[in-house]
């Protein structure tokens, strides 16, 4: 990850927290890059001053579906939260996480309101830090509020608390959400905060799950005298990672099957030359875990000669390549992205999870048919009416 240089903590976070909270008062239409695009149907039910505070570069909620348990970062407004309500349905929950007051008390004043609308209550709007989502803030205010801090045995007594609060009651759980979004907010976050945020990201979400974000990225470092300047912190500009530095952390994170969804042609803003565009990206959760043996295999359909995946297996176009369970899965799994440009091969008579060996994953190696099929079998069958089934067929 790049090496940064920036002002003050303390002058990063109070030039966010000041402009954010100026921005639920009054609409700061220089505050992010506003994008059009958003589904109608949904936007149709939202009141009018959530949409007009949103702050956001992307639409990361036209990936969601229902049922699920999402995690919105940075939920400001409210806008994306009350968007993925209606997509997730009543089974479904949004947890919206910001840290600022102001904007959580615009997001909070319409969850009455939006809930007779849809008919169902699925919303909450959570104070948090984006890159330490297990610590309450609510609370942390509350034990400050009754035992304000004036020693260092207070002090050290206050951090033990958080640090029980983080372990025993976290406010998001390990592996407890299906998706995490965000609409332009990790370039907020500052750089020596940003590993913990990938890994925040990864830590909540369950197996098999996915982040969706929607952020600024640069094609050039900033300079320091960019890094320097508050006012472009809060205005999302010095915060912003490159485009494959972006992609690098997530997968530096544990994520697999990492890929842009969207990218804008023309760039938002361009300062000192650099070009600041919004980019949304996919990345998954579940690669992590024991190899197999079951005798499967995948063929990789093209249109490439060969690809590499995230644990360093070559598929050649069109070879039977020997894979573990763990990875089949995730290459043939319907809502997984990889689904589409592979074909699975299971094998003729399935291998017990408890009877299945560990399989040596690494390198490449083909599977020979008759290790799907079986070394005895021998079969003689005719398919052809059944295979068939365009009359110029065979």
């Amino acid at each position: 990850m790049q090496q940064q240089a920036t002002t003050k903590t303390s002058d990063v976070e109070s030039a966010v927290r000041a402009r954010y909270t100026s921005g639920a008062e009054a609409l700061e239409a220089a505050l992010c890059c506003p994008i059009e695009g958003y589904e109608p149907r949904y936007l149709a039910q939202l009141p009018r001053e959530i949409v007009e505070k949103d702050y956001g570069c992307g639409d990361p909620s036209r990936f969601i579906g229902p049922g699920e348990v999402v995690v919105d970062l940075g939920s400001g407004s409210g806008k994306i939260a009350y968007i993925l309500a209606q997509k997730v349905g009543p089974q479904g929950r949004v947890i919206g996480v910001d840290v600022n007051d102001a904007m959580l008390a615009l997001a909070r004043k319409y969850q009455d309101e939006m809930a007779t609308k849809l008919g169902y209550a699925n919303t909450q709007f959570v104070k948090a830090r984006i890159q330490d989502m297990a610590l309450d803030l609510a609370r942390v205010e509350t034990l400050l509020a009754r035992a304000p801090l004036h020693s260092v045995e207070a002090l050290s007594v206050f951090e033990a608390e958080c640090a029980r609060l983080r372990r025993e009651e976290p406010l998001v759980a390990d592996a407890s959400v299906d998706a995490v979004v965000s609409n332009c907010v990790l370039n907020l976050v500052r750089p020596g905060d940003k590993q913990r945020l990938f890994a925040e990201i990864f830590r909540v979400l369950k197996r098999g799950g996915r982040a969706v974000i929607s952020d600024i990225v640069c094609d050039e470092t900033p300079t320091a005298e960019m890094q320097a300047d508050p006012e472009l912190w809060s205005g999302c500009i010095s915060g912003a990672l490159g485009e494959s530095e972006l992609l690098k952390a997530f997968e530096d994170a544990g994520f697999h099957g990492i890929e842009i969804l969207a990218r804008s042609d023309r760039p938002w803003r361009t300062v000192q030359g650099i070009e600041f565009r919004s980019l949304t990206l996919r990345a998954w959760k579940g690669k992590q875990g024991v190899c197999l043996e079951r005798k499967q295999a995948v063929v990789y359909k093209g249109p490439w000669k060969q690809v590499v995946d995230d644990d360093g297996h070559t598929f050649r176009r069109g070879e039977r390549i020997a894979v573990c369970d763990k990875t089949y899965q995730i290459l043939t799994g319907a809502n997984g992205p990889y689904g589409a440009q592979v074909v699975g091969l299971p094998p003729r008579v399935e291998v017990p999870l408890k009877e299945a060996g560990l399989f040596a994953c690494r390198g490449t190696t083909l599977r020979s048919p008759r290790e799907t099929k079986g070394e005895s079998y021998a079969a003689t069958e005719d398919n052809s009416a059944a295979a068939c089934t365009d009359d110029a067929c065979c």
